[in-house]
């Protein structure tokens, strides 16, 4: 793997330790329901969900 690829995946990591860190994931705890859903599940499944696909992004540019 090129150098810049890890470098970018360790930037996702920090960033994602950053975003699930528990000052930042009780910023969105809150009452109130988005579809039935707490808002806090949400943030977490949607950073997860995003973290997911960028990494899918960076390691398919390593195989070309």
């Amino acid at each position: 793997m090129k150098k810049r690829h890890e470098q970018k995946l360790i930037i996702l990591s920090i960033g994602l330790v950053i975003l699930f860190s528990i000052p930042i994931s009780l910023l969105f705890n809150s009452e109130k329901d988005t579809f039935g859903y707490p808002v806090i599940l949400i943030y977490i499944f949607a950073v997860w969900m995003i973290s997911i696909i960028i990494s899918f992004i960076i390691v398919k540019k390593y195989d070309e």
